[in-house]
């Protein structure tokens, strides 16, 4: 069995080749982070035969650079797993450390993603981001690193979990006047598609920004907060109203680094994925785009966990052609 493993600064995500196994773990890296130990844990419960992975997570600022964190993950993939194989932003498996390796879970996607679908435009919003990926005669045409992928409007930092509504919205209409919110932690975007039904509890995989629980009466309340009131001062539909005017931003956000991509590649069929798929959906039709998902295809558990899927199923591919072309006489 070939698994893969996408290790993000705030999630650690699995998926076997097949399928069959499915995992998302809540691992923040800058925190005391367990993810040796859970890797180590892994490795011994599943057994890989061999393992691909892809790495975000060396941004965390826990690190002082990026050549710190790629050292840390690879060093904890590494005393897990004896045969982990890398994937770098051009395509590349290695096993050695190199710069190219960090922020490349886009690229094991959007491979996969072309191989099935050729031309289009490959979307990914998770708990954290969305990338915006164009791709033409099977090639992804994206930039190579995040730092170039913010300017080209490739990745948007907005998800569906992690997200500061301070970082969203700076105004927001309360009882037909404007109110400007607060620029502190006290909600986030889990909080706003719990209270929307969006999400359900399970979920809502990151830490809440109060310590509290992760109920629609816990929601509310930390919505509440961002105008700086309680639950006692603020009626329930003007906190649906707060939430809905959340995602009407974000909509907006991704459908319009999905247009400049379209506009500049002349593509107009939308392949999504990701916990964040509905909000991808809404961007497309309202671009009167072709809109595939990948839950529909895959499963909603794989679409949540596709780029550690897509490795998985690029590795196999790579050794088999590793494997043919050493036959060759």
């Amino acid at each position: 069995m070939i698994l893969g493993i996408d290790i993000g600064g705030a999630n650690t995500k699995i998926a076997s080749d097949g399928g069959r196994l499915v995992e998302l773990h809540y691992l923040p890296l800058w925190k005391n982070t367990e993810l040796p130990l859970v890797l180590r844990g892994i490795a011994s419960r599943v057994a890989p035969d061999k393992v691909g992975v892809v790495i975000t997570g060396e941004l965390a600022d826990c690190f002082p650079d990026k050549e710190a964190g790629l050292s840390y993950i690879m060093d904890a993939v590494n005393n897990a797993f004896k045969d982990a194989w890398f994937l770098d932003s051009s395509g590349i498996f290695t096993k050695q450390k190199k710069r190219s390796i960090a922020a490349a879970n886009w690229m094991a996607s959007t491979l996969a993603v072309g191989r099935d679908f050729r031309d289009c435009i490959f979307v990914d919003t998770g708990s954290t981001t969305t990338d915006i990926i164009p791709i033409r005669n099977y090639e992804p045409l994206a930039a190579k690193s995040d730092f170039e992928r913010l300017r080209r409007s490739e990745l948007v930092y907005s998800g569906v979990l992690r997200t500061n509504i301070a970082a969203i919205l700076d105004t927001v209409e309360l009882s037909g006047a404007a109110s400007r919110i607060s620029s502190e932690l006290f909600a986030i975007t889990a909080d706003v598609y719990l209270v929307l039904g969006m999400i359900s509890p399970e979920d809502y995989t990151c830490d809440t920004p109060d310590g509290a629980g992760k109920d629609k009466i816990d929601a509310k309340r930390r919505l509440a907060r961002v105008v700086c009131a309680d639950l006692a001062e603020i009626k329930d539909d003007e906190l649906r109203s707060m939430a809905k005017q959340v995602m009407e931003k974000q909509v907006e956000d991704i459908e319009e680094a999905i247009k400049y991509a379209a506009q500049y590649n002349d593509l107009k069929r939308i392949v999504a994925c990701g916990l964040g798929e509905f909000l991808i959906k809404k961007a497309a039709d309202r671009l009167g785009f072709e809109a595939v998902l990948i839950s529909e295809k895959y499963g909603k558990e794989i679409s949540k966990v596709f780029p550690a899927y897509a490795v998985a199923l690029l590795l196999n591919d790579f050794l088999k052609q590793t494997s043919i072309r050493n036959r060759k006489p």
